[in-house]
């Protein structure tokens, strides 16, 4: 797995400028978030945090692609994502992003392995370098030995590190968590986040998470908190 781009940036890999996001309520604009301007260099471990409906999931939905803002600028790795839709945004998407999310989305029917396989089924990969690439992510989050098993045949604590897995197997520039330890207790949280933070001090990984928990906010490098769709002020570690 590469460790993010060998020469260094000249400018942030996401960078946000007077960014809003509004939903139309029946004849209401709902907007969500308002003129949010950040910056988050390569190589960062991010928490988003705030009360709930203070627009973190939103912000993180934005930066991964996943949804378009209403008006201001969103720049990764120096493309404006913002002025992509459909097919260019999703190929976007499958190219330079890892999500992990809180209810692990694994496919029931297929193991651990065929789980992890998913996003390379999208490339022209062959059967065998899918096999061999998923392997080598499976090693990295150190359940290899459960390759074979089906997510119900797995720990929650197991099944999140294969949806680690899965999301590192395409090697993306940006791992998107949202909630990635809501589900877990604290002993198997802290050995989850633990994993996260190795992967981005030893592997260069830039990482966006959302998460309502404090403790689990002390394993990122900084801390930013959004309160109704504005940000607060920022805190390193």
């Amino acid at each position: 797995m590469s460790s993010g781009s060998d020469k260094p940036s000249l400018f942030p890999l996401v960078e946000i400028r007077q960014l809003t996001k509004s939903y139309l309520r029946g004849k209401q604009v709902l907007e969500v978030l308002h003129g949010i301007d950040l910056d988050i260099p390569e190589g960062d471990f991010v928490a988003l945090m705030g009360p709930s409906g203070s627009g973190k999931t939103t912000l993180l939905n934005l930066i991964g692609g996943i949804d378009s803002p209403t008006s201001g600028l969103l720049k990764i790795d120096d493309q404006r994502i913002d002025e992509l839709s459909g097919n260019a945004l999703a190929a976007w998407r499958a190219d330079t992003v890892g999500f992990i999310f809180q209810s692990y989305n694994l496919m029931p029917v297929l193991s651990a392995q065929k789980n992890v396989e998913l996003p390379l089924l999208l490339t022209d990969m062959s059967a065998a370098e899918r096999k061999h690439r998923a392997s080598i992510a499976l090693q990295l989050v150190g359940i290899l030995d459960r390759a074979g098993h089906k997510p119900n045949e797995l720990s929650g604590g197991q099944q999140q590190r294969v949806a680690i897995a899965r999301a590192l197997v395409s090697d993306p520039r940006i791992l998107i968590c949202d909630e990635p330890t809501g589900d877990l207790d604290r002993k198997t949280a802290d050995e989850v986040l633990t994993l996260l933070q190795q992967l981005n001090r030893e592997f260069g990984k830039t990482i966006v998470m959302v998460t309502h928990d404090p403790k689990a906010a002390e394993y990122a490098k900084h801390t930013v908190h959004l309160d109704k769709g504005t940000l607060a002020v920022e805190a390193g570690h």
